[in-house]
């Protein structure tokens, strides 16, 4: 293993700069990763901007990236079970890089049948997903309506919330073009959305007017708004993101009637006594579907890291269909 490794770097303008770092040491508790690829995600470039020091950002210099697949190349000393040369996927900070080191709290175990290139797509979508539905208190037999179910950790999320017994699946989409896609990975009703009042119409027709008993909600704004009336009563409704922006405007009698309660998540690696239930809970719920093929992130594009230009172009364009993927040699 050679001291220098080439990584995305922020802070140094607008774009990730590929550039020399020192390859990194585990510490107690942390493990080594070679790491084989790494997905990005729309949380990205908006760390690209606050660390761009041409345009107010702080100039703070770091690897960027969270997801990533490969083996444990090293583990520091109490790391549980984890050795050398374990397949293994996850997200954590600094992912960008052929190597990083990780808590082993939030290593995740690859399927062999997984190749890296694919596994990398999985982590943040499951680690989130699978979160929202437990702090939904989500049961077998429940409906569900996922928002903004064609982004790339949606279309997990309908994955996920078939694999684990879900009555009926709702989901949205602005795209009629992915009404088909939606419905492959396993949703009943695809709602094309139009207006606010249209989804609410729409999933209390698909609900025979009960609502559904849990919403993950991925947009915001106007579309959080009208999920309070398309909940059932004792519902719980979960933001996990603002692709609408961070307001709303809410009918507090559609939330108080209902009896309804409401999440907000962000499963963060500091708040490790809430991710590391979260994680533990996934490997014995949800991994084994994984590694039996019933839930597959969609991946865009896979490129060579050295043109991490395009994967950025990529993903600002916010024409992707599912992950971007870097490889690292």
């Amino acid at each position: 293993m050679t001291d220098t490794m080439k990584a995305l770097l922020l802070g140094r303008g607008p774009d990730w700069v590929l550039d020399d770092v020192p390859v990194p040491e585990p510490g107690p508790g942390e493990v080594l990763i070679r790491n084989r690829a790494s997905a990005t995600n729309n949380a990205d470039l908006p760390m690209l901007d606050e660390a761009d020091p041409t345009h107010g950002g702080s100039g703070k210099e770091s690897v960027a990236g969270f997801e990533y697949a490969g083996e444990i190349a090293a583990v520091g000393p109490d790391t549980g079970d984890w050795k050398a040369g374990d397949s293994v996927m996850g997200t954590f900070p600094s992912a960008f890089a052929p190597y990083l080191v990780a808590d082993h709290r939030f290593v995740l175990p690859r399927p062999r049948t997984l190749a890296p290139e694919v596994a990398c797509a999985l982590p943040t979508a499951l680690l989130t997903e699978f979160g929202a539905l437990t702090v939904a208190g989500f049961r077998p037999g429940q409906s569900v309506l996922s928002t903004g179910a064609s982004t790339g950790i949606g279309m997990i999320g309908v994955q996920i919330c078939k694999a684990l017994g879900a009555s009926k699946i709702i989901a949205t989409t602005r795209s009629a073009d992915k009404k088909d896609l939606l419905t492959r990975l396993g949703a009943d009703t695809v709602i094309v959305t139009g207006t606010a009042a249209d989804l609410t119409r729409a999933v209390l027709a698909a609900t025979d007017g009960e609502g559904a008993n849990v919403v993950l909600d991925h947009v915001a704004g106007d579309t959080f708004a009208a999920c309070l009336p398309a909940t059932a009563h004792d519902g719980h409704v979960v933001n996990i993101g603002r692709l609408a922006g961070p307001a709303a405007t809410i009918d507090l009698d559609a939330l108080s009637y209902r009896h309804l309660t409401v999440h907000g998540v962000s499963f963060g690696f500091s708040r490790d006594w809430e991710t590391v239930p979260v994680l533990d809970g996934l490997r014995a719920a949800v991994l084994p579907a994984v590694g039996r093929g019933n839930i597959a992130p969609v991946v865009d594009t896979t490129l060579g890291v050295e043109r991490h230009r395009e994967a950025a172009a990529r993903l600002r364009s916010g024409a992707a269909i599912g992950k971007i993927v870097l490889t690292f040699p």
